[in-house]
């Protein structure tokens, strides 16, 4: 590949990445679903060609949020584990990706109906978020968190 081959899926996937997580975050119509969901996968593929292990798994965590926000719940939760597992793993994760790891998958686990997993990843979540040091990074979380479902732990009575 050259680098001008290159430096084009490098930017396609810096730009499908940013509409799919702007698109993320607010009310969307139709349009805007079937256009985020093409822009993550977009992002995914370009990612998938150039990108490192850590691009490619950051497109994970996005498919995951996506599938879980358009209600597919086994793809979203295939998503959601590979990508948990693979952030949770080093020590060296970012406090913010640690909290975005545990947030999509209580998210993820909430739409494929598994009441066990999203309990538990939306404690960790919570956890994670209280423990971001930069209150901007705490923000963005948020936006994202603010979309999970609240375990209903009545359920399990």
């Amino acid at each position: 590949m050259t680098p001008e081959q290159e430096s084009w899926h490098r930017e396609v996937a810096m730009q499908c990445n940013n509409r799919a997580w702007a698109l993320s975050v607010q009310p969307r119509t139709a349009a805007e679903d079937a256009e985020l969901l093409t822009a993550a996968h977009t992002a995914a593929f370009h990612w998938a060609r150039i990108g490192t292990e850590l691009n490619r798994m950051r497109a994970t965590m996005l498919l995951a949020e996506v599938h879980a926000l358009l209600r597919h719940g086994a793809t979203a939760l295939t998503y959601a584990t590979a990508m948990r597992d693979y952030f949770l793993a080093p020590a060296d994760t970012p406090d913010w990706e640690t909290a975005f790891a545990h947030a999509i998958h209580a998210h993820a686990a909430s739409v494929a109906g598994d009441r066990a997993q999203h309990r538990q990843s939306y404690g960790a979540a919570e956890a994670a978020l209280a423990a971001i040091a930069d209150p901007e990074d705490r923000a963005i979380v948020e936006q994202t968190f603010a979309h999970v479902p609240v375990p209903d732990l009545a359920l399990d009575k």
